[in-house]
C-alpha cells in the first residue's frame, strides 16, 4: 500500500533538509581537512555576530536612517558612501599585513587581527548620534575592516595549505555559505530591532562582540598543514616580496603580465559593481521610502541569503575551470543583476528592484568564491600572500574610489533637475562599465599566455575531479 501524497511530499522534504544538513557537516569533506573545517565553520558561526556591525550593506543602512535630520544631509550621504566603500576600501592596506605577517605563524596573527574588529564594534556602540559619533562610527568601521583586510589576506594562504585544489572551492564554499547565512539573519535581526526602538544597537552591538570572542577561540585551533614550510619559504625571501612600499605591488605584476592582465579586467568588473551599492542604500530610502527592515532586506538580507543557493553551482564550476574561464559565464550575472536594478529604478517599480536583489545574490555566490581563490591560479608556491595582497590592494583602490562616485554622480543628477531620476543615471553608469568588465575577459580568454599556463594547469589538462564534498 503506498503513502499518501502528503507524506511522500513530507518525507522528500525531509530527505532533501538532510541531504543539505550533511553537506555542511564535517563528515561531508575529505579526511585530512575535517578537523580544520569543524573549527572554522564553528568560527564562520559566530565571527559575523560582530563582523556584522562593519558590512557595509548592514551600517551604511542603519546610519542613512539613524542619522537622517540629525547631521546635514550632504555630510550623512558621503558618510553613507564611505561605509559602503569600507569593506573593500580597507583592502588598500593588504600590503601592510602582507609585510607585517611576513614569517610568522598566521594563526594568531589572524586571532589578533579578528580581536581587533571586535573593539572597533564596541566603539560603535558606544558613539552619540551627532555629528561627531557619525565621524567616529566611520572610523570604527573603516579600522575594522582594515583589520579584517589582513584576516582575508591571510586566510587564502591557510585555505590553500589546508584543502586539496580540486575541493578547496566547495570546500570553502560551505564556510563561506556558514557566515553569509548568518549575516543576512543578522541584518534582518537588526533591521527589525531598530525599527522597534532605535536604542537597540547599544545593547544587540556588546552581545555581538561577545560572540564574536566564541568565533575567536574556534578559530585559533585551526592548525595550518606544511606551515614550516610556508614559513621557512618565507624567511628565505628575507622580506624581498613582502614590503609597505606600494612598488611592489607594481613589480609583482610587471613580472606576471598575465597576472596583470587578470587583474586589470577584474578591476573593470569590480569597479562597476562597486559604484552601485552606495547610491541603492540612498534611492530605497528616498524613492521608495523603505524605514531599517525593509532597507536592510532589499540591500542585505536577500543577496547574502541567496548566495548560499547558488555557491555549490559556481563552486563546482570553479573547481573545474581555470579563473578566466569561470568569469566570462559569471560576469553576465553581474549583467544581469545591473539591468534589472537600472529598469525597476527606472519605472518605479520595487518589485524589478527585488528581482535584482535576488540576481545579486546569484552573483555574490559566485564572486564570493572567485575573489577568494581566483588568484590561486596565477600564483606560485610560496607567493600566495603576495598575489593575494596585490589583489586585495587593487580592490582596495576600486573600492576608495567606486561607491564615492556612485554617490557623487547621484547626488550630482540629483540637484541638476534632468527629467530621469538620479537612481537612472547612477545605474545607466555602473551597467555601462560592468559591460566593459565583461568584454575585457572575453579579450582576456583569447590570450596565448592563458592558453600555455592552461596546458600546465592539473585541473585543466585532467579529467573533471569525481570527488564529492
Amino acid at each position: 500500500m503506498r503513502p499518501p501524497p502528503m507524506q511522500t511530499d513530507r518525507r522528500a522534504s525531509r530527505s532533501v533538509a538532510a541531504r543539505v544538513l550533511w553537506s555542511f557537516l564535517p563528515g561531508s569533506v575529505p579526511a585530512m581537512a575535517r578537523a580544520n573545517y569543524r573549527r572554522e565553520a564553528l568560527s564562520a558561526v559566530f565571527l559575523p555576530f560582530a563582523l556584522a556591525a562593519t558590512e557595509g550593506s548592514i551600517i551604511s543602512v542603519l546610519v542613512r536612517v539613524a542619522y537622517e535630520g540629525r547631521v546635514d544631509p550632504i555630510l550623512l550621504n558621503l558618510a553613507v558612501g564611505v561605509l559602503a566603500a569600507a569593506p573593500a576600501m580597507a583592502n588598500i592596506t593588504s600590503f601592510v599585513w602582507v609585510r607585517l605577517s611576513h614569517g610568522l605563524p598566521k594563526i594568531p596573527f589572524i586571532n589578533a587581527l579578528q580581536v581587533a574588529v571586535v573593539v572597533m564594534v564596541l566603539a560603535i556602540a558606544a558613539c552619540p548620534r551627532t555629528g561627531t559619533g557619525l565621524v567616529v562610527t566611520t572610523l570604527s568601521v573603516v579600522l575594522g575592516r582594515a583589520a579584517w583586510t589582513g584576516l582575508i589576506t591571510l586566510r587564502s594562504t591557510v585555505w590553500r595549505y589546508n584543502y586539496r585544489r580540486d575541493v578547496r572551492a566547495r570546500i570553502t564554499g560551505k564556510i563561506t555559505t556558514i557566515q553569509v547565512v548568518m549575516m543576512a539573519l543578522l541584518g534582518i535581526g537588526l533591521g527589525q530591532a531598530m525599527d522597534l526602538d532605535e536604542r537597540a544597537f547599544r545593547v544587540m552591538l556588546p552581545v555581538g562582540a561577545a560572540l564574536g570572542l566564541v568565533g575567536v577561540w574556534h578559530y585559533s585551533r585551526i592548525r595550518v598543514r606544511h606551515e614550516w614550510a610556508l614559513l621557512a619559504s618565507e624567511k628565505k625571501t628575507g622580506g624581498q616580496t613582502a614590503s609597505f612600499n606600494p612598488w611592489s605591488m607594481v613589480v609583482t605584476l610587471r613580472e606576471d603580465r598575465a597576472f596583470a592582465r587578470f587583474m586589470a579586467a577584474q578591476f573593470l568588473l569590480g569597479m562597476g559593481n562597486m559604484m552601485a551599492l552606495a547610491p541603492l542604500v540612498l534611492i530605497v530610502r528616498e524613492q521608495f521610502g523603505f524605514g531599517y527592515l525593509a532597507s536592510m532586506v532589499v540591500v542585505n538580507s536577500i543577496p547574502l541569503g541567496l548566495m548560499p543557493v547558488f555557491i555549490p553551482f559556481w563552486a563546482r564550476l570553479i573547481d573545474r575551470s581555470h579563473i578566466v574561464r569561470f568569469r566570462i559565464i559569471h560576469c553576465w550575472s553581474f549583467v544581469l543583476t545591473l539591468s534589472l536594478m537600472f529598469l525597476g529604478i527606472t519605472t518605479g517599480q520595487v518589485w524589478l528592484v527585488v528581482l535584482g536583489a535576488i540576481a545579486k545574490g546569484a552573483a555574490f555566490g559566485g564572486a564570493t568564491l572567485a575573489w577568494n581563490l581566483g588568484h590561486l591560479d596565477y600564483a606560485p608556491k610560496g607567493k600566495e600572500t603576495q598575489y593575494m595582497g596585490v589583489h586585495v590592494t587593487l580592490t582596495g583602490v576600486r573600492g576608495a574610489l567606486a561607491p564615492m562616485v556612485g554617490v557623487t554622480v547621484y547626488t550630482l543628477a540629483a540637484s541638476s533637475g534632468f527629467a530621469l531620476n538620479p537612481g537612472t543615471w547612477t545605474y545607466a553608469m555602473c551597467l555601462v562599465v560592468t559591460l566593459c568588465g565583461t568584454a575585457a575577459f572575453f579579450v582576456l580568454a583569447g590570450d596565448p599566455a592563458l592558453h600555455e599556463r592552461l596546458r600546465s594547469d592539473p585541473i585543466e589538462a585532467a579529467p573533471p575531479s569525481r570527488s564529492v564534498v
